[in-house]
């Protein structure tokens, strides 16, 4: 359901950061609506319906479970922070591989209005999408920007869940706030924003591979996207990004800690030993 409010934002985010030119997130958006309509902010909506069913389920249910076996095996009753990270990792790894097809769709389909006529691909729905790609291109072309996926989400996975615990862990034992939704909400903000910026270089080479049909690698989209635009065309798209991850994130850390508090779901990867974090720590 949150996809289909969280869209216009995601499809904004891919035409800027496949685009050359600097144009600013609500004027682009702007353009595109009076342009193709309003409608046409949707289009690749079938797409990011599969990719976050795909990647999204596995990144969290990966997580809980590879926490859960580790849990057991130990026999400890907490996690600790660098079993938790560890466990995020692999987790956030083994789902870009899972989701990295539906990546490729989503993002040819979103960054479709971006390009010229005579370079579209014109997919009506993602399952044409997966068809024609396979067909066209061969198996081969779901791997388009997978090393870069990939590594997008580990850090996305890591860097929110260490974001989170610490944030957390300060705002209790420094700040004396309590274990309640204020902090949560507070701690999920911070892992919000610092997912997104960490994240931004890989989404942005990972999104000009895959809305490709040519055979440019990782490291010559990186050269010329350098060259041509200097090193901050790899946080093109941020604002859009933000807009989209940090509200998904705040909403899933308080639903999930409310979650843990009011039923008996084991919720390992919230339950984490962290080192108390002080003001005197963080200087």
């Amino acid at each position: 359901m949150a996809v289909c409010f969280t869209h216009p934002l995601d499809q904004t985010k891919y035409r800027m950061q496949v685009l050359k030119s600097k144009t600013p997130m609500l004027k682009l958006m702007s353009s595109f609506a009076a342009r193709d309509g309003i409608p046409s902010l949707w289009a690749g909506l079938s797409a990011s319906v599969l990719r976050q069913s795909t990647y999204s389920s596995a990144r969290f249910g990966l997580h809980t479970v590879l926490a859960q076996q580790l849990l057991h095996y130990t026999g400890d009753q907490k996690l600790s922070m660098a079993s938790n990270i560890a466990c995020a990792g692999l987790a956030g790894g083994i789902a870009g591989v899972i989701g990295n097809p539906a990546e490729v769709v989503l993002v040819r389909m979103c960054a479709d209005g971006a390009k010229a006529p005579a370079q579209r691909f014109v997919y009506s729905n993602v399952f044409e999408a997966l068809v024609r790609t396979g067909r066209d291109e061969g198996l081969q072309a779901f791997s388009k920007g997978l090393t870069a996926n990939i590594v997008r989400s580990i850090l996305m996975n890591v860097s929110q869940i260490a974001t989170y615990a610490t944030t957390k862990q300060y705002l209790m034992g420094s700040l004396a706030l309590g274990d309640d939704v204020r902090t949560h909400a507070i701690a999920s903000l911070a892992a919000g924003t610092m997912a997104t910026t960490l994240c931004a270089p890989a989404d942005v080479l990972k999104s000009r591979l895959q809305s490709s049909a040519g055979k440019d690698g990782l490291w010559g989209v990186l050269r010329s996207g350098i060259r041509e635009e200097g090193a901050l065309f790899l946080m093109k798209g941020w604002l859009p990004a933000w807009l989209r991850l940090t509200p998904h994130t705040v909403l899933t850390f308080v639903f999930m800690e409310q979650l843990r508090r009011l039923t008996t779901v084991g919720i390992p990867w919230l339950n984490v030993d962290t080192p108390s974090v002080t003001k005197e720590t963080l200087r």
